[in-house]
C-alpha cells in the first residue's frame, strides 16, 4: 500500500526510545524527513543516525517537555523556517501511585509534559497546516483513556483530558483538512512497561517473570505489542489512505480492553 508520505515532514517528540523511536523509523522507512524532538542532545544524534536516509533530510530538535515555554519557542522558531505536515505528540508517562495520594504538583507538572506540550506544538505547527489545507496531528495517550489502568492515577487523569482536548480541536481543525486522532497504545515492550513490571514485583513480591506472565494473560493476544506496531498504527492515521478518519481513539492493545 503507498501510504504517499514520501517527501513529508514529521515531527515526533519523545523519539529517542520506545514508540516514539519506532515511529521516527517507520516514517523515514517511508521517505519522510524526521525531525526528532528529545532532551538527550546524544541520544537524537545518535537515533538521527540510524535512520533509513535516502537523500532525506532529517533534523534534531533538544527541548525538555519539563519546560513548556522552552519547547514553545523551539517550535515556533522551528516552524518558521520548515512546514511540518504530520505532528507525532509522543513523551513518557508519569510515575504509578494511587490517584488519591499523589500531589498537586505531581499533577500540574504531568498537565504541563502532556496537555500544555501537545498544545504548544499543534499551534506552532497548524497555521502552515491550513494555509496547505492539509495536516495530521497524531497523539500517543493510553488505553486508560477507555478503562483506567490501576496504580496510574495521575497518568489516567492527564491523559484523559489529554484526549477531550484532541477530539476537541479535531471539530475545529476537521474544515482545514486537518486530522486529529489518538493512537492508545495497550503494554509494549518498552522502558516504561519494564518499569512498570519491576514497580509491581515489588509491591507485590513476586518475580518479574510471574509479573509479566500474569500481565499478558489478561491480554486476549497473549503478548506485549513491540514498538513498531503501534508505529505501522500511526503510519496509517497519517496517510492519505486515512484522510475521513478524524477525531478517534485507536486502541492498540491486543484486544486488552473489556469496553468497546
Amino acid at each position: 500500500m503507498d501510504l504517499n508520505l514520501l517527501g513529508k515532514r514529521i515531527m515526533v517528540g519523545g523519539s529517542t526510545a520506545g514508540i516514539g523511536k519506532a515511529i521516527a523509523h517507520a516514517f523515514a522507512k517511508e521517505g519522510a524527513n524526521v525531525t526528532l524532538i528529545a532532551r538527550d542532545k546524544a541520544k537524537l544524534e545518535a537515533t538521527q543516525n540510524e535512520l533509513a536516509n535516502n537523500n532525506q533530510n532529517h533534523h534534531i530538535l533538544v527541548a525538555d517537555y519539563c519546560h513548556p515555554e522552552s519547547l514553545r519557542e523551539l517550535a515556533l522558531e522551528y516552524c518558521a523556517k520548515h512546514q511540518v505536515d504530520i505532528l507525532i505528540n509522543n513523551t513518557g508517562g508519569p510515575s504509578p501511585g494511587q490517584a488519591h495520594e499523589a500531589l498537586g504538583k505531581d499533577y500540574i507538572i504531568a498537565f504541563q509534559q502532556h496537555l500544555i506540550c501537545n498544545q504548544y506544538l499543534a499551534q506552532a505547527v497548524i497555521p502552515q497546516m491550513k494555509k496547505e489545507e492539509y495536516g495530521r496531528i497524531i497523539n500517543i495517550i493510553s488505553t486508560s483513556v477507555r478503562q483506567p489502568i490501576p496504580n496510574l492515577g495521575i497518568s489516567n487523569t492527564v491523559r484523559g483530558a489529554v484526549a477531550s482536548w484532541s477530539k476537541t480541536i479535531s471539530n475545529e481543525l476537521g474544515p482545514f483538512g486537518i486530522t486529529v486522532n489518538n493512537v492508545l497504545p495497550g503494554a509494549t515492550m518498552t522502558g516504561r512497561l519494564e518499569g512498570l513490571i519491576q514497580s509491581k514485583s515489588k509491591s507485590s513480591g513476586k518475580s518479574l517473570d510471574e509479573v509479566s506472565k500474569d500481565m499478558q494473560s489478561k491480554i486476549p493476544a497473549g503478548r506485549f505489542a513491540e514498538p513498531h506496531e503501534v508505529a505501522d498504527a500511526v503510519l496509517f492515521l497519517a496517510s492519505e489512505k486515512a484522510s475521513y478518519i478524524n477525531g478517534v481513539n485507536l486502541p492498540v492493545d491486543g484486544g486488552r480492553l473489556d469496553c468497546i
